[in-house]
């Protein structure tokens, strides 16, 4: 802006301010109640809007709400993995069956003939490692 068009601007305010103040009076309040009037026919759209933007969120945000609290509370179970499809689980599990005593479908039922023989060794040999 060089320094006629800020010139120029201070005129301009300056008459306005002048011509507002030496404005009459009828005239001054016919045109406060034009403005008034034009305010409030434009308020009740500006409503209506936002009354219908509201109507209409409202819904959207339960909806949402429900998705979201539905996704929370059901969580699908997580799937065995098969052994047979994955060498590194199946490897994993023979390792633990090696240090795991058999199941009593593959055992030897021998072995749970004499359960006090066992019971007897184990307390025995605790015994004697003591003294």
């Amino acid at each position: 802006m060089n320094s006629s068009d800020k010139s120029f601007e201070k005129r301009a305010r300056a008459r306005y301010q002048e011509a507002a103040h030496n404005l009459d009076p009828v005239i001054a309040g016919r045109l406060r109640a034009a403005r008034r009037t034009a305010l409030q026919a434009a308020a009740p759209q500006a409503v209506r809007h936002a009354h219908r933007r509201a109507r209409l969120l409202l819904p959207v945000g339960a909806l949402a709400a429900i998705a979201l609290a539905a996704l929370m509370i059901w969580q699908p179970a997580p799937r065995p993995q098969n052994a047979a499809n994955n060498p590194q689980a199946s490897a994993t599990v023979e390792q633990d069956n090696e240090y795991l005593p058999p199941g009593a479908e593959k055992a030897d039922p021998g072995l749970y003939q004499n359960l006090d023989f066992y019971s007897w060794l184990a307390a025995s040999d605790s015994s004697q490692t003591k003294h």
